[in-house]
């Protein structure tokens, strides 16, 4: 049975023959489904293609779809970085700059760290000085760098300073503690004889008073001012407050008292006395020692000496209570008249001139005085005041008074 004719069926755009041998054979006109898949085929044909090469789906297909859903997982994948990279980016900043902070630390300050601290109680001393900001940095960063274990001690740093500077200066470990002072002091008034200072040197710790006393009269350390036939350096350890090493012997001891003295005379110019004074140096700090022990006072050194000056020119006794002190071995008590019978070259009451040495140390002032003696009449003088001072006359009727007057004031 026949039907209508078949519609023709030729080449569709873009295909060939063979394609078109393949279709005709296995086509059924009667199939509807097939009929719908053959328009359905030929609309999705692009026209103007010459080939199966150059075919194309049309605008309404589904091809873009994936390009959209890729650029999607692309932002979703940005997003999740962005969340994990950046908190670890500014963690790494921050870590950063609490090991190495910008800008330059601040004051010292100092930090005491205890025998056997672990990091943590040395991060929490280090942030209470703030010398670093975090003891969590500090405690990764002294891991990491393998500070421990730690020093105890005090240490010098600065605020500001950051863990990376903190750690290592804990590495250094802390300053030695200052040196003990083992110095002394030996602190020697005026007007002390050769004994009082051995006395004196003696209570220094490790010193020998014998010792001493030998060394200063044995001419073992001299003066420039000592003349070649003196031995004792009486008269010439400067009176001052010293500082004494604990390895300073007796010796040096010694050496330091009569070098500053050496220093005082040539400030004054003791050298040149003779031109001065007509006294050699060694007569002048013979009598500069009798002006310091009997010049209570300093405005009356010169007085005193200008006494000792007119005395010993008009071949005097000088009757110095002083030198009968020291020829005794001291005082109190005060001389007596029994005492200026005294068989002593240092009983001036008993030898004219002055005596054969120094009686005690003497200051700057006093060997002054001796060096540039008061240009006054006077020759004699008494204690008249408490104080110290005294009132001086040319003539003995004048003294005789002068002396009535102080017994009276029970001076005498």
């Amino acid at each position: 049975m026949s039907g209508p004719p078949r519609p023709p069926v030729g080449p569709g755009p873009g295909s060939d023959a063979e394609f078109d041998a393949g279709f005709d054979a296995g086509f059924d006109p009667d199939d509807r489904r097939a009929r719908a898949w053959a328009e359905a085929s030929e609309a999705t044909w692009s026209a103007g293609s010459g080939s199966p090469a150059t075919r194309t789906r049309s605008s309404g297909g589904r091809r873009p779809r994936p390009r959209r859903r890729r650029a999607a997982r692309r932002v979703g994948v940005l997003a999740v970085l962005a969340v994990v990279v950046v908190p670890i980016v500014l963690l790494a900043v921050w870590f950063y700059l609490q090991v190495d902070p910008a800008g330059a630390p601040g004051p010292e300050v100092a930090v005491t760290i205890g025998p056997d601290w672990g990091t943590g109680e040395v991060a929490s001393a280090l942030a209470d000085a703030d010398v670093i900001g975090s003891t969590s940095a500090f405690r990764v960063w002294a891991t990491f760098s393998g500070a421990s274990p730690y020093t105890a001690g005090t240490y010098t740093m600065r605020t500001d300073l950051g863990a990376r500077a903190a750690v290592n200066t804990l590495k250094i470990g802390p300053p030695p503690p200052p040196a003990v002072d083992t110095d002394v002091t030996l602190l020697l008034p005026p007007g002390l004889t050769l004994e009082q200072i051995a006395d004196r040197v003696a209570q220094l710790p490790g010193r020998d008073r014998n010792t001493f006393l030998n060394v200063v009269r044995s001419g073992t350390v001299r003066s420039k001012y000592m003349p070649p036939e003196v031995l004792s350096a009486e008269g010439f350890l400067f009176p001052d407050t010293y500082r004494i090493g604990q390895a300073e012997r007796e010796v040096d001891i010694a050496k330091k008292l009569v070098a500053r003295f050496d220093q005082i005379a040539d400030k004054i110019g003791l050298l040149g006395s003779p031109a001065i004074n007509g006294l050699t140096p060694y007569q002048t700090v013979v009598a500069a020692s009798l002006i310091q022990t009997e010049a209570k006072l300093v405005d009356e050194g010169p007085l005193i000496s200008g006494v000792i000056r007119n005395r010993l020119r008009d071949r005097m006794p000088l009757q110095i209570d002083s030198t009968l002190c020291f020829a005794k071995g001291g005082c109190p008590p005060v001389p007596t008249n029994a005492d200026k019978a005294i068989d002593s070259p240092y009983n001036t009451y008993r030898i004219s001139g002055l005596p054969p040495g120094p009686i005690s140390s003497v200051t700057e002032a006093s060997l002054t005085s001796a060096l540039r003696p008061a240009d006054v009449p006077f020759k004699y003088y008494v204690l008249i005041d408490p104080s110290g001072r005294h009132k001086f006359a040319t003539t003995l009727n004048e003294h005789n008074a002068n002396v009535a007057e102080a017994r009276a004031k029970g001076l005498l």
